[in-house]
């Protein structure tokens, strides 16, 4: 059994966002548009994740600082009257680029636990920089009104249009980055991540090979920052918290590293098994903590393994 080329995976991701919807308000439960949304925003930072942990193989503790970037690139533009869409959008993937770009020259000149380090470290700077900013809200937040515009016809204000229109970005960003991750920039990354001295000894300059990757990522994760800050309504410092940069490698942990596909599986898994187990007991961390330790030990290789064994079976029947 082969898997789904990348036209046929994102035909797929679409098709079951809009079954998604049609079903959610068929049955009144109109309310899991948001949930969605937020779900596939989410999904998209942790993909942007794994271009650097599954690929060129640095693990990240500090991605969500490319998040904040984004949802702040759109609130505060909003907040100083600048409200098209195409605007800040596009300024949401150049700034937390930029921001890459200048931190990047300098924590990848580490490697294993000192990038982490030096990430988090990056990370919590910029968390603190926000929460002194009292002009756009300081650490209370800054509200995001009104929300990005395009055309007439898409009122993001809309929590159905706004879900389509995250949809279909979300569809587009995933197709690029999984042809992204085939190309022969990708394949030098996996090279990277395999045996980096091998990779210079032929010749490739795989410094700049990471840092075009560790920017690209940070533009994505800023895109899904922009789009994060329309879903909520709202953008505080806590989106670049070193807890919210955790929560978006357990995602790609959980859906399989060095996919692309895996982490979106997983931010599904995860949010919706958070949003399910809050609406049950108080005490949700707990379990959620206890499925996930059983997930790390039975499910090695996230829940791609499911997968994995599903296609052995099919190949042995």
């Amino acid at each position: 059994m082969k898997a789904l080329p990348d036209w046929a995976f994102t035909a797929a991701v679409a098709f079951c966002g809009f079954a998604f919807f049609a079903i959610a308000h068929a049955t009144g439960n109109a309310i899991w548009t948001d949930v969605a949304s937020r779900i596939l925003v989410y999904g998209l930072a942790a993909v942007s994740l794994d271009i650097l942990v599954g690929y060129a193989g640095m693990v990240s503790f500090g991605h969500a600082m490319f998040l904040l970037c984004g949802g702040y690139a759109v609130g505060i533009l909003a907040r100083e009257g600048l409200v098209s869409g195409f605007i800040q959008w596009p300024v949401a993937m150049i700034v937390s680029g930029l921001l890459a770009a200048l931190i990047g020259p300098l924590v990848l000149r580490t490697g294993g636990v000192y990038f982490i380090l030096l990430t988090l470290a990056f990370s919590q700077m910029l968390f603190f920089l926000f929460t002194g900013f009292s002009r756009y809200g300081g650490d209370e937040g800054l509200q995001v009104y009104p929300r990005s515009e395009f055309i007439r016809a898409v009122d993001l204000s809309n929590p159905d249009t706004l879900f389509i229109v995250v949809l279909l970005v979300v569809c587009v960003a995933l197709y690029a980055m999984q042809r992204l991750a085939k190309s022969p920039f990708g394949l030098v990354l996996k090279g990277c991540r395999q045996n980096e001295k091998r990779m210079q000894a032929l010749g490739y300059q795989t410094f700049r090979y990471k840092l075009l990757a560790f920017v690209i990522a940070a533009a994505v994760c800023g895109l899904a920052g922009a789009m994060l800050a329309n879903v909520t309504g709202f953008v505080s410092p806590e989106y670049g918290s070193w807890q919210r940069s955790g929560e978006l490698l357990v995602m790609v942990i959980l859906g399989g590293m060095g996919t692309l596909r895996g982490p979106l599986i997983g931010a599904i898994f995860l949010l919706m098994l958070e949003h399910v187990l809050s609406e049950q007991t108080e005490h949700w961390p707990l379990l959620l903590g206890v499925l996930l330790v059983l997930v790390a030990i039975y499910l090695p290789n996230g829940l791609r393994t499911v997968s994995v064994l599903f296609r052995r079976q099919s190949n042995v029947s």
